[in-house]
């Protein structure tokens, strides 16, 4: 009995790692605590000067967070990086979802970095207004240009905000330009005429269209494309570019309905295809050919200088709107006016002016 072997089984444990005798708990704990902090205002604004993505990227997540604490550092950082913008040519591309703004913004880029410039999109992606959600997915779309050292891309949530622009589009503007990019290319939701809110930040208002897409009539209502510098006819290529051609003749006739534009700029329409490339440098030249002659005639400082009035108004709406909702008082008083309009008590338009009385 001795000489008999034991039975080799499974069911037995295994000895596991062995932990290490020490353990140095001060060096974990500075890791995790820089890690956790947070670079100050004047950091932040020494690196956009150098030009630093990084710092870049952080101070624009500042800008758009709605946490009050840091409305206060987004302020300090706007206001030092001011006189070093307005630098720039600021571009607003708009257009119908599946027209191809994004290939035509990448290959735009491209062509304008190869002249050595430095390009910053901002790519603002409709918001869900069930889930309030958002894909943010141009850096995908645009999977050539992020990887260039001169371009910039930034993806923002469009929200509640009217006009295709994120809320704080307009400030993002002025980070950029503090950092040394000399071409700001905003690409909007496209989903209706609220988008003519981008007109007011920009300097030349680019419309991409499709050609057969049944809307070269749409040309002589007003709207969008009467705010339009130009109209650029995108996907000419292939069995679309005869269409494309008819398109342009159309959309020329149009634009001769409008009145002369402040700017003395005549608008012009031209054909591209984003994908085979062509047709892009004969838009950079439309768009440097609007910038010298409304340099060259005051326009350009004037249209700059009306905007900035307009956003002052419409940032004192925004203050305004937002500080009305989160007072404690109107809450409460909100609450109950809403319970009465559905008990049929009141009237909205009555409980309306109680409520702003109590201001």
């Amino acid at each position: 009995m001795q000489n008999q072997k034991k039975h080799k089984t499974a069911l037995h444990e295994k000895d596991g790692i062995v932990p290490p005798q020490t353990t140095d708990n001060e060096a974990i704990s500075k890791i995790v605590t820089k890690r956790r902090k947070q670079p100050s205002a004047q950091e932040l604004i020494d690196g956009i000067l150098k030009g630093n993505i990084t710092s870049l990227s952080r101070a624009i997540t500042l800008i758009e967070s709605k946490n009050a604490k840091h409305l206060e550092k987004a302020n300090t950082i706007i206001k030092a990086c001011l006189p070093h913008a307005n630098k720039s040519v600021r571009i607003g591309v708009t257009g119908v979802p599946g027209v191809g703004k994004s290939t035509f913004i990448e290959a735009l880029g491209k062509h304008v970095i190869a002249l050595n410039k430095k390009v910053a999109i901002l790519a603002v992606d409709p918001s869900s207004s069930i889930s309030k959600g958002s894909i943010l997915g141009d850096k995908t779309r645009m999977e050539d240009l992020v990887k260039t050292p001169n371009a910039f891309i930034r993806p923002s949530a469009s929200g509640d905000s009217l006009g295709g622009v994120a809320r704080k589009t307009r400030e993002t503007i002025i980070l950029c330009e503090a950092a040394g990019f000399d071409t700001i290319i905003i690409e909007t939701v496209g989903v209706g005429q609220s988008e003519t809110t981008v007109h007011s930040m920009v300097d030349f208002f680019l419309l991409l269209k499709l050609a057969g897409a049944g809307d070269e009539l749409q040309g002589i209502k007003r709207g969008i494309i009467e705010m339009a510098d130009a109209i650029v006819i995108n996907k000419a290529d292939g069995d679309n570019l005869k269409r494309a051609k008819l398109a342009k003749v159309e959309f020329n006739r149009a634009l001769h309905l409008y009145p002369e534009k402040e700017s003395s700029w005549t608008p012009k329409v031209s054909l591209c295809s984003a994908l085979d490339n062509t047709g892009i440098d004969t838009v950079w030249n439309m768009i440097t050919d609007y910038i010298s002659l409304t340099k060259n005639n005051s326009y350009f400082n004037e249209k700059r200088n009306e905007q900035n009035k307009f956003w002052l108004l419409q940032t004192i709406e925004s203050r305004l709107k937002h500080d009305f909702y989160n007072n404690t008082t109107i809450k409460k008083e909100l609450k109950e006016q809403l319970k009465r309009i559905e008990e049929a008590k009141t009237t909205p338009f009555a409980a309306a002016d109680i409520l702003l009385k109590m201001i």
